[in-house]
């Protein structure tokens, strides 16, 4: 298994190496190994976690609420259905906002004629 720096993380990802660091101190990465000089040293595996991490941030989970969902990954006393509540909520609250933007929006269209 190879073993990354916080760079090569960064540049995979897409995201700064100020967001990796800040996604270990939020506790959403596991914290990496150091190398016999001090440097950060983490698995591949970080990668994917980093896009999950990213991926359901463009789809409007709160940075809290990723992390819910990946402690809820990692408990094995949690059911795929404890899962499936969370994301049910979310699009619960997605659809409220679309609501919301449509109303905003037909108001903006009178309000131009």
């Amino acid at each position: 298994m190879a073993l990354l720096n916080i760079g090569q993380v960064a540049k995979a990802t897409g995201v700064t190496v100020e967001t990796v660091r800040y996604y270990e101190k939020q506790k959403l990465i596991e914290a990496p190994v150091r190398s016999q000089t001090g440097y950060r040293q983490y698995p591949e595996a970080t990668i994917k976690r980093v896009k999950f991490i990213q991926h359901a941030k463009d789809v409007g989970f709160t940075l809290k609420e990723i992390g819910e969902l990946l402690a809820l990954r990692n408990d094995k006393e949690r059911s795929c259905a404890d899962i499936k509540v969370l994301t049910e909520e979310k699009i619960t609250t997605i659809d409220q906002k679309i609501d919301d933007l449509k109303r905003i929006r037909e108001a903006l269209k009178r309000l131009a004629h």
